[in-house]
């Protein structure tokens, strides 16, 4: 096991490096504006394993994904419901992960339900990483029951060694994971509590 390549985001090559990387099918990790995430292109089914392998993280479980562009959405989606529209409105890009109805065609692995999780991070170089990459498969960077991880450091304290390409971007503004909605209901339901509380989404709904 080889050390982890790690770069700076604020280096002119670390967008350029974390891009062939992930052509290269490579696992790598970011910063976003909760805490930081593994990420590897959707198609990629090899990729998604690894995610789960790095986490110890059990297969039944969904990879939630992240995109920089709402022009991505159509290849994960069918399309947002009325609320998800809303929420995404609202709360895009932010810390709120919308659960809604998978694209057909995406890999068994990401999802073992007929949904997806997706989610804009509010964090300048996650947006320029995702835009020029396209829509990534993402979880948190740590493994399965560990603390999250915020900095680069507890990054390595945990998975070094495991992943290629660790981009250091100091420490993340929110330490706290997006908030988990399932929007294929015409109830809304939290799936998982996070940053964005229940009372903020019923304001704008």
């Amino acid at each position: 096991m080889s050390p982890t390549k790690i770069i700076s985001t604020s280096s002119p090559r670390s967008l350029q490096q974390a891009l062939l990387t992930l052509q290269k099918g490579g696992v790598i990790v970011f910063p976003t504006d909760t805490v930081y995430g593994l990420g590897v292109p959707i198609r990629n089914e090899v990729g998604i394993n690894r995610l789960f392998e790095i986490k110890g993280r059990d297969f039944n479980k969904a990879i939630a994904v992240l995109v920089g562009d709402i022009k991505h959405l159509p290849q994960l989606t069918p399309g947002l419901t009325p609320v998800a529209e809303k929420l995404a409105k609202a709360f895009w890009p932010g810390a709120l992960t919308l659960v809604v109805p998978c694209a057909a065609g995406l890999p068994h692995n990401l999802s073992p339900l007929p949904t997806v999780g997706i989610r804009m991070p509010n964090h300048p170089f996650a947006l320029k990483l995702l835009c020029k990459s396209g829509p990534l498969a993402t979880t948190s960077a740590n493994v399965s029951g560990g603390a999250n991880t915020i900095t680069a450091r507890q990054v390595l304290e945990q998975l070094d060694g495991s992943i290629d390409l660790l981009l250091d971007g100091g420490q993340t503004p929110g330490a706290v994971p997006s908030t988990v909605v399932d929007c294929t209901k015409a109830e809304l339901t939290i799936l998982r509590q996070g940053a964005i509380t229940q009372e903020q989404m019923l304001a704008v709904l």
